[in-house]
């Protein structure tokens, strides 16, 4: 499937399978990869690397990020997420996709008041820190009362429409960038469509990097990349400098447009919250132990929550735990967590070596755009899935109230107001509006606000 479980952003299927948990048995695989010998073990770890590879850098790629700072906190924060979770969890952090329409709002909107592009996404990356830090809030509150008395909030209903409206609220950034060249924007579509439907074994793992790879090939044949700034980059040096964090210019941000950036990509937490608790019952599932009851979910939360602040600190994207690792652990029957752990440390030494950020920043804008308008699509897709596997029932005027304020805020401001709605120095993006607007009309309105839970058996629970 070409959209997995990080582009899937909510996995609403899954929210609250820990019900059933305690019926997983666990599965016959292996434990220890160190019993397969050292060559076999490492293979495993590149294996990992090459999975989540493709979508971790095409995150940097698409909002002007760092590429190498990517890697390295790709790689730091599977460490952080391992030591916190206690060991326990074969699960890898990759680049969220979830957090593009905030980098994207905030980018737009600091140019727009006369700020580089850089500058713009040193306050994103503001934002993304406070967003990361909301994982400790969902930690405690879990912690304290209980997976389903929190999540009973945030039903299909919210989540649904919030990611159909992120798909299009970003789709218009992909047709831009199509535009500079429709051939290479359709040999990439071509192209992951093609390996997504038709590919057997890895290269139905890895549709998107495919799509790259050939679009990008192509380019150099048509003669459309110019390779002469690759030439001065070195084999080896450091993934930034001290001026190139956050931290060097944090004192000096402007204090209303840095609210506004919280108050804009903040909601977005919800959307990779939901998302960490599906992988999370994905990967216990695959795995056949209970990790939200052991080493437990407030853990697992901590520990993406903490990767995701530190890398943003850092000019990295947000993390998320990678469905494409959890694919490779089912192929594999591997589940030996330093396999995962292996693979981080590959992705750490990578981010050393500038040359290759250099050939990755100079992937052509249509490629980008083809792949995007893939991703773009299948975000918004896999919403309206959402909606028709959870039977949300749209023949309540309270439903269609709640997912039609959801949809028009957050597309309507995108597109007819200049991508935010300002109340006094404050300004929301559609996306931060449409989130609290959906959750609070779900609170308010007579109904019910919980959600019908589909058992990991098939069943379904009220």
């Amino acid at each position: 499937m070409v959209f997995s479980s990080h582009h899937r952003i909510f996995a609403a299927e899954l929210l609250l399978n820990h019900r059933n948990m305690n019926q997983i048995t666990e599965k016959e695989g292996i434990r220890d990869a160190r019993e397969l010998g050292m060559p076999k073990y490492v293979i495993l770890g590149i294996q990992h690397l090459f999975a989540m590879f493709g979508a971790t850098i095409l995150v940097p790629v698409l909002t002007g990020l760092s590429v190498s700072s990517t890697l390295l906190f790709a790689g730091i924060g599977t460490l952080v997420f391992h030591f916190v979770s206690k060991l326990q969890v074969p699960a890898f952090l990759g680049s969220s996709f979830a957090f593009l329409g905030g980098y994207m709002s905030v980018k737009a909107l600091g140019v727009e008041q006369g700020m580089s592009e850089t500058l713009a996404l040193d306050y994103a990356c503001v934002g993304v820190f406070f967003a990361g830090m909301c994982y400790f809030v969902m930690a405690g509150l879990i912690k304290s009362f209980g997976i389903e008395k929190i999540l009973r909030f945030f039903p299909p209903l919210v989540t649904g429409p919030m990611i159909i409206a992120i798909g299009l609220v970003l789709s218009g950034s992909a047709i831009q960038n199509c535009t500079t060249n429709w051939t290479l924007a359709i040999v990439a579509v071509a192209t992951v469509i093609g390996a997504s439907v038709w590919g057997k074994g890895i290269i139905r793992i890895i549709p998107i990097l495919l799509g790259v790879l050939v679009s990008y090939l192509t380019a150099v044949a048509m003669g459309e990349v110019d390779f002469s700034a690759l030439s001065d980059a070195a084999w080896i040096g450091l993934p930034f400098s001290r001026e190139q964090t956050v931290l060097a210019v944090f004192d000096d941000m402007d204090s209303s447009f840095l609210i506004s950036t919280i108050i804009a990509i903040l909601p977005i937490a919800i959307a990779t919250i939901m998302e960490h608790i599906g992988d999370m019952c994905a990967i216990s599932s695959t795995v056949g132990k209970d990790f939200l009851k052991e080493p437990g979910l407030h853990r697992t939360l901590m520990g993406d929550g903490l990767a995701t602040a530190l890398a943003s600190l850092f000019g990295a994207p947000a993390n998320t735990t990678y469905g494409e690792n959890t694919g490779v652990l089912n192929l594999t029957k591997v589940f030996d967590p330093a396999v995962i752990r292996l693979a981080a440390i590959f992705a750490i030494l990578l981010s050393f070596c500038p040359k290759f950020a250099c050939l990755i920043g100079l992937i052509p804008t249509a490629t980008i755009g083809g792949v995007s308008l893939i991703l773009y699509g299948m975000i918004s897709a896999v919403g309206v899935r959402n909606l028709v596997e959870d039977s949300v029932d749209f023949n309540s005027s309270r439903n269609m109230f709640v997912a039609a304020s959801i949809l028009v805020i957050a597309i309507g401001v995108k597109y007819g107001a200049e991508d935010n709605v300002s109340v006094g120095p404050i300004h929301f993006s559609g996306l931060a509006l449409s989130a609290l607007v959906g959750v609070t009309l779900n609170a308010i309105l007579p109904g019910k606000l919980g959600m019908k839970v589909k058992s990991i058996h098939g069943k379904d629970k009220n």
